[in-house]
């Protein structure tokens, strides 16, 4: 049976899923992928489909701009498949755009880049509504008695750490390997810490930027966590550059937290 394939963007809300990937559990413990897979056989009747994703994000991770290639034998107009699909989803997850595409479109190894987003508070007291989708990490210690310009002085010292991970080096350690990956050299095109536009939930709030040619697992938490212990004061650009020099000899910190990661654009 011929198949037709489309080329879809998708926005979800990862705080429920244990990732992207299906697990072939049956959806025991459910991801994104199963889901929409899930869907897309309701639609197509139960016969043979298909769901290939662009990354495999993590589990407790958001997307803006998550891509993937639906195959289905359904003959149906992209625009019909787009509600469908979105009337069978869970709320958490939406298929934001949906056109038809060639079969030889493959979603991860056609694209040029990524861009993920890390978003973060540096507030005393975190906000409760925002604890899915932003990270909360004070840099300073309330015992420390500290003011905004404490504060502030760590953002600028993660920002100026940000350049020690752009162009092209060996991110063993700032990775977890999971088996697949022919090399862990990587190339960071770019790398920035801005304030995040959000004054009407008030606080600090920050995002950490990165555009690559490709991600290792885990290599956005460990560089994002990396830049939180320079903004503490416990490492330094040099710490990082160092580490660069010396694949394989270890972590510089523990990765940070999932809540905070959103994959917001893939460029082919």
């Amino acid at each position: 049976m011929n198949q037709q394939h489309y080329r879809v963007v998708i926005s979800y809300n990862g705080s429920d899923y244990f990732g992207w990937q299906d697990l072939g559990d049956g959806g025991e413990k459910s991801t994104v992928q199963f889901e929409i897979l899930r869907a897309l056989r309701k639609i197509s009747k139960y016969a043979q489909c298909s769901v290939a994703g662009a990354s495999r994000t993590d589990a407790g991770a958001h997307a803006l701009g998550q891509v993937a290639k639906f195959s289905t034998p359904l003959q149906i107009d992209p625009c019909t498949l787009q509600l469908g699909m979105n009337s069978l989803l869970p709320d958490t997850i939406r298929i934001r755009e949906c056109v038809t595409c060639l079969p030889d479109f493959n979603p991860n190894k056609q694209c040029v880049s990524k861009t993920y987003r890390y978003y973060f508070s540096i507030d005393e007291i975190g906000n409760p509504l925002l604890r899915d989708i932003v990270a909360h990490v004070p840099l300073v210690s309330a015992k420390e008695n500290t003011n905004l310009d404490e504060a502030q002085q760590s953002i600028e010292r993660m920002r100026v750490a940000c350049v020690s991970f752009i162009g092209e080096h060996d991110f063993c350690n700032f990775s977890a390997s999971d088996g697949t990956e022919k090399s862990t050299v990587r190339t960071v095109l770019n790398l920035d810490l801005q304030k995040s536009d959000s004054s009407e939930f008030g606080g600090e709030i920050y995002y950490v930027e990165i555009t690559g040619n490709g991600f290792l697992r885990h290599m956005v938490r460990y560089i994002v966590a990396a830049l939180f212990e320079v903004g503490r004061g416990k490492i330094t650009s040099a710490v990082i550059e160092e580490t660069f020099a010396k694949p394989g000899q270890g972590k510089l910190s523990s990765k940070a937290k999932s809540r905070g990661l959103h994959l917001v654009r893939i460029d082919y």
